[in-house]
Order: structure tokens, then sequence, then C-alpha cells
């Protein structure tokens, strides 16, 4: 029995890198289409492996498509990865929690502290919920350009730049309030010992999310 188009969909698979069942959903719509136009050539009167060429040949070459394909894959990873940053901002309302039942209001400084602390202060604050909104913003964005025609690849890359550039502002925003800190009072950065370990879940999420966006900018096909 001809084997053309598992041939071809096993070519296509060992093309592709990505989310495994975004991968696999991809492959069985090619299957189907593959082998509803080898019946309809068989049903013309073409014998079985002729039949499956000529499938094969009209769906188009595979490295073409796997390109195609992967594009389509790195968006849904750029997808993912964006709805990950929401993780940011709910790891930070926890650390506020935790801290605020171990350790309670934050006691007065014994000098009022400068002006740029407060501001270092207010914007680490404001991180988590500045990276969470433009990563709606950015899903939603992608949805509306998507049924315009832009490129999936081109989308995944943009998608892969956002969360990049959204993990270094949170990891820069957690540096900066901890440098100031220790500037302007060491002592408050002895915590107990569990707010101490409730601050590694943030600085985990942002290390997994830079993980994923590096990913993402990987499987993106090149330009």
């Amino acid at each position: 029995m001809a084997r053309v188009i598992d041939e071809y969909v096993t070519s296509l698979r060992e093309q592709l890198r990505g989310p495994e069942h975004v991968k696999e959903d991809l492959l069985a719509e090619a299957r189907d289409s593959l082998d509803d136009a080898a019946a309809a050539y068989r049903s013309g009167g073409l014998a079985e492996e002729a039949a499956q060429r000529r499938a094969v040949a009209d769906f188009g070459p595979a490295a073409v498509i796997a390109r195609e394909y992967q594009g389509l894959l790195a968006l849904a990873h750029g997808a993912r990865t964006l709805r990950t940053l929401l993780l940011v901002p709910v790891a930070h309302l926890g650390w506020e929690l935790n801290r605020g039942f171990w350790v309670g209001a934050w006691p007065r400084f014994d000098v009022p502290p400068p002006d740029w602390y407060l501001a270092v202060a207010r914007a680490n604050d404001s991180a988590a919920w500045v990276v969470a909104a433009v990563a709606v913003a950015s899903l939603l964005a992608g949805r509306w350009l998507v049924r315009r025609g832009v490129a999936a690849g081109t989308l995944a890359r943009l998608a892969g730049a956002v969360s990049a550039v959204s993990v270094a502002a949170v990891l820069s925003g957690n540096l900066a309030i901890m440098t100031a800190t220790a500037l302007v009072d060491a002592a408050r950065l002895a915590l107990p010992p569990p707010v101490a370990a409730a601050t590694l879940v943030p600085l985990a999420i942002a290390l997994r999310l830079a993980v994923l966006a590096r990913r993402c900018l990987l499987l993106t096909p090149a330009s």
C-alpha cells in the first residue's frame, strides 16, 4: 500500500518544534486534507499511489509548509508566554499578603526617605500591574492583527520581545528596590524566613518567563 502521505506527514513532523498539542493538531489537519484530496483523485480514476502523490504535490513542498506551520507554533508559544505574564501580579500580591501576615505594616523610617527612594518603590509596586496590562493588550492586539493577515512569525517575534522586555522590567524593579533599601535602611532586608522564602516565587516566575521568551524567539522561523 502506498505510504506517500505518511512519509510527507512524517517529514513535516520532523521539521517542526513547539507545543506538542498544537503541532499534532496541525499535522492532523494536514493529513485530513491530503486524505480527502487523494480520495478525490482516486474517484477520478487514479491509482492509490498516483492519487497520493498528486495530493501531496497540490499541498506543497514539505519545507514550505513546515515553515508556515512553524510560524503558527511559535505564535501559539508566544501567546502562552504572554498569558504566563499574568502570574506576575498574582505573585506580587501573594508576597504582599504574606509580608502583611508575618511583618504587618512597615515601620516608619527614622528619617524620611529621599524622594528618589519613594520613586523607586512606587515604580516597583506598579511594575507587576503594568506588565499584566501590557500582556492583556498584546494578546488582544495579536488577535486583531491575525484577523488582518499579519504573519504568525512576525507576531510571535513581537510576543517574545514584549515578554523579554517585561521580564527585564520586573527583575530590574526588584533589584532596584532591594539596592535602594540597602542604601536607605538595610535592616528592612532582614525579613522573617517565610517572607524571605516567598520572595523566591516571583523570582522563579520571572526566570521561567525569561526561558519562555527566549524559546519563543528561537521557535520563530527566520525572515
